[in-house]
């Protein structure tokens, strides 16, 4: 028997951090929306009490370092499964692009395994599980819009933000998360104003959504990597209505109203930036066939 499951990717419309806490993760808030890029993901069950992942793509790890293999793992090991699987990931989102592609794939390895082995789990319970992976995968089960606090794994639903064009570009390099938050300054940020923002899209307002944008790990990452500078001022220039990095980086996003403006902003950027995307914001939860 074989199940797929889309596994979008999200941006950040607004990251900050508020402390550093005693168990060492950062208290954040974020606000957390699902786009039309994603990976594909194949479950195929096996007859060997095994993991394995496949994919075609260099970058993906095909052992335990894989978040997708961890969420297989904790479920065979949290309701003693005794069945193998097969995890085909179908690379779309960029890796380490700051877009949660790798929290995405274990949500939604975690939603078709649930399905696969007939655990009849809500999205709540398969979300509480995520939160033992990785800070982005309980709001990824969901998708859809949030809030999301704690160490992002705390998550109120919010609605879909004002429907929009957003352009993704990633330059060439990745970037470390956890070498970013390292360097988190917090006495040297500008904290975005995220209460604006769930106001701007509980009022689906779209000007106020691009007036608040905002990302404190842009004063890490921006230093650190010219290019994403570069790629962010071009976005710009090219004409989008907001443009931000999304989590800790490098791929710089900008939101765009106008089909017109979208062509100029996309193939400017096509000019010096090979990974560049243009797609729609989702901004609905997932749910549970």
């Amino acid at each position: 028997m074989k199940v797929m499951e889309k596994a979008p990717a999200k941006i950040n419309l607004a990251l900050d951090v508020l402390y550093k806490r005693p168990d060492q993760f950062h208290e954040v808030e974020m606000i957390m929306t699902t786009v039309d890029l994603a990976d594909r993901i194949e479950l195929e069950e096996f007859k060997h009490n095994q993991i394995k992942i496949f994919s075609h793509n260099r970058y993906v790890p095909d052992d335990d370092r894989n978040l997708a293999y961890q969420a297989a793992l904790l479920l065979k090991k949290t309701f003693g499964i005794q069945q193998g699987v097969g995890i085909k990931i179908e690379k779309n989102i960029p890796v380490a692009a700051g877009l949660a592609g790798g929290s995405s794939d274990a949500a939604a390895t975690l939603r078709g395994l649930n399905r696969l082995w007939k655990l009849n789990l809500s999205l709540d319970e398969l979300a509480e599980l995520g939160s033992k992976i990785g800070s982005d995968v309980s709001f990824c089960v969901y998708g859809g819009t949030a809030l999301a606090t704690g160490r992002g794994e705390k998550i109120k639903h919010l609605p879909s933000p004002p429907k929009c064009w957003v352009v993704l570009a990633k330059p060439v390099m990745g970037v470390s998360t956890a070498d970013v938050y390292k360097r988190l300054d917090l006495q040297k940020v500008e904290h975005p104003n995220v209460e604006k923002m769930i106001q701007a899209i509980e009022n689906q307002d779209y000007r106020q959504v691009c007036a608040n944008v905002g990302n404190v790990l842009e004063s890490v990452t921006l230093p650190m990597y010219p290019e994403v500078s570069h790629i962010k001022s071009q976005m710009e220039r090219f004409g989008a209505d907001a443009v931000l990095m999304s989590g800790s980086g490098p791929t710089v996003f900008g939101l765009v109203e106008y089909d017109s403006r979208l062509h100029r902003v996309y193939n400017g950027l096509r000019g010096f930036c090979e990974q560049v995307h243009a797609v729609r914001l989702l901004g609905e939860q997932a749910g549970l066939e």
